[in-house]
């Protein structure tokens, strides 16, 4: 990990990026590993796919676990008696 003027390298499924943003570069690396290690796990699992569908597949999963996040709040919030937009 190298980190100059807000940018961050992180390596994921064996490619080099780039990364720009305001959290903190280790945040910033975590996240990574995080998807590269989903993307490792789905490459093992369907052997046959080309990088660009285990990206999508793990894209698909993560906004499904992140869609579902969302109703659980809006749930927990209803029941405290707090609307969500």
């Amino acid at each position: 990990m190298s980190k100059e003027d807000g940018k961050v390298t992180v390596e994921i499924f064996g490619e080099t990026h780039v990364i720009k943003g305001a959290e903190d570069p280790e945040y910033i690396q975590k996240i990574a590993h995080e998807v590269d290690k989903k993307m490792r796990l789905t490459a093992q699992r369907f052997p046959r796919l080309a990088a660009h569908q285990i990206a999508i597949l793990v894209a698909l999963n993560l906004e499904d676990d992140l869609e579902k996040l969302r109703k659980e709040q809006e749930t927990l919030m209803e029941l405290l008696g707090e609307k969500t937009e």
